[in-house]
């Protein structure tokens, strides 16, 4: 049974006339454009333990399949504002599993679009804890309610931003949660 251990955030740009070149110069940035990446759905497993991107890139061989939960985002407007966010939940007991959430978006701010991208995630971990809760509320009220149920204790974002190339070029940003087993 292949459970991730480790896992470490990341996040990239990237800019060129080619679509996929672009991609991989994201993720070229993100320092992940070695490896074999294999997308996986919200489950942050029981146990994991975060690393540094530094630390998680040494235990990595180039070739490597690697599995990430992954927010991609492009476009070839010039100055299009552009995001891609990934957001983690935990549960207090780490034996327990947590989720992780992707959102990209057009036109959001760094901070919009990472905080919704947390928000999604601590609302999927509330909804299997049965932490009762008003999804019309603010993100930041429902925030307080969940840390106050004692049973979510850590919630964060990676987040990418940035501006479509001005000359239109394929801009594409990434964020990542890079899972080692």
């Amino acid at each position: 049974m292949a459970v991730p251990k480790k896992v470490f955030f990341t996040r990239g740009t990237g800019v060129h006339k080619d679509r996929l070149a672009s991609f991989e110069s994201a993720l070229r940035d993100a320092g992940i454009e070695r490896y074999n990446l294999v997308y996986v759905s919200s489950i942050f497993p029981p146990n994991c333990i975060e690393v540094s991107r530094e630390d998680g890139l040494k235990e990595l061989a180039p070739g490597e399949i690697v599995y990430v939960v992954l927010a991609r985002n492009e476009t070839k407007e010039p100055n299009r504002r552009l995001t891609a966010a990934i957001g983690l939940a935990l549960p207090k007991e780490s034996n327990q599993y947590g989720y992780l959430s992707e959102h990209h978006a057009f036109g959001e701010t760094k901070e919009d679009s990472g905080e919704y991208a947390e928000d999604l995630a601590a609302t999927m971990l509330a909804t299997t804890l049965g932490i009762s809760f008003n999804p019309d509320t603010a993100w930041q009220e429902r925030e307080q309610i969940y840390k106050a149920s004692g049973k979510i204790i850590t919630t964060k974002h990676v987040c990418e931003y940035t501006h479509g190339d001005e000359n239109g070029l394929w801009t594409t940003v990434i964020a990542a949660a890079v899972f080692i087993i």
